[in-house]
């Protein structure tokens, strides 16, 4: 059985997200929270929110247990993308894009 967890408009890009996320597929649910805890960066901390819902999801919906689950699949997808302007020289204006990110946690059982 698969159970997903979703995570809309993360205010992270999607480029550092996906570093973290792919350390985590084929791993168990225990060795993927550890990966998120112990990193230092942000996108470990909102993909273990994430991993946590799925668990969650998994506990309470479907009944399942924490030791069988795996991480199937980690997918990291862009969402919209804000944009501001920062003033420049003679007059001119630099676009800043400040991107976004959905995420998705896929967890199946042994």
């Amino acid at each position: 059985m698969e159970v997903r967890a979703l995570t809309k408009n993360a205010r992270i890009s999607p480029e550092k997200a996906r570093q973290v996320a792919r350390l985590l597929p084929n791993k168990s649910v225990t060795d993927a929270l550890a990966v998120c805890e112990l990193s230092p960066r942000k996108a470990a901390r909102l993909l273990g929110d994430t991993l946590r819902s799925a668990l969650a999801n998994a506990e309470n919906n479907f009944s399942l247990e924490r030791g069988n689950l795996v991480v199937k699949s980690v997918m990291v997808g862009p969402g919209p993308i804000m944009k501001r302007f920062r003033p420049k020289a003679r007059g001119s204006a630099g676009r800043i894009r400040k991107r976004t990110s959905h995420m998705e946690v896929v967890l199946t059982d042994i």
